[in-house]
């Protein structure tokens, strides 16, 4: 059952992940430890940096740092859709970039938010037209489910709003860091846990976020990728 549910996941997008372990219930949750032969509550940080190991994608999805040249202010969040890439800009022409999942075909997107909200170990909520359309195809999405390591929103989230008023987009973690670079979400971005850890703690409400269609939609002149460059340049300008 697990199994057949992770992939829904997978293949949703911004979704739940039937049987994820919520933060009380891990803190209730026994495993054994061998070592010393006793059974011991589970740690919640373990079981995320255990979570943080699954496949990893291709090494081209991987955080880098890079040179940018952009019309958008340093702080700014862009996300291009047809390179499934993520870039926090910073100062001198610098970025951070990351590894993104985006939107299925059907469900690409494009325009400019700002982050509204965040959130450590989000729980989701399927929207109802969401809901809706799983129930078409036979199947059945729960009303909630609570955060945890093996949710499939992963570690963090970053609620995108539009003129005041939540868009039910969000760019968050994942269970399943495969995903990276694919184009398997209801609309969300997804980031691999790590990922998404390190740019929620650099990003404050407010942030805008630029997004790029899949086909190029509103992505002419917003920016141009110059490569990768040294970490210490990167670390001394975002830290």
């Amino acid at each position: 059952m697990k199994k057949a549910t992770w992939a829904l996941a997978a293949i949703l997008g911004c979704v739940i992940g039937f049987g994820a372990t919520t933060n009380g219930a891990a803190a209730q949750e026994r495993v054994y430890d061998y070592a010393t032969g006793q059974w011991k509550k589970a740690d919640p940080q373990l079981q995320m940096r255990r979570a943080m190991k699954q496949r990893r994608p291709s090494a081209a999805f991987e955080r880098a740092n890079v040179r940018i040249e952009t019309r958008e202010a340093p702080g700014t969040i862009i996300v291009d859709s047809r390179s499934r890439y993520l870039y926090l800009v910073g100062t001198g022409g610098n970025a951070i970039r990351y590894g993104v999942g985006v939107g299925k075909e059907g469900f690409g997107w494009s325009g400019e938010m700002k982050v509204g909200r965040k959130a450590e170990w989000p729980t989701w909520i399927p929207p109802r037209e969401m809901v809706a359309r799983e129930r078409a195809k036979g199947r059945v999405l729960p009303a909630r489910m609570e955060g945890g390591p093996e949710n499939p929103l992963g570690a963090r989230a970053m609620y995108l709003y539009r003129g005041g008023h939540d868009s039910l987009f969000r760019i968050h973690g994942t269970n399943q860091p495969w995903t990276i670079g694919l184009r398997l979400s209801s609309g969300c971005i997804r980031m691999m846990n790590e990922d998404v850890v390190d740019l929620y703690e650099r990003v404050p409400n407010g942030t805008k976020v630029v997004v790029i269609g899949p086909e190029g939609q509103g992505g002419r002149g917003v920016y141009r990728d110059l490569g990768a460059t040294g970490s210490g340049l990167l670390s001394a300008v975002f830290e």
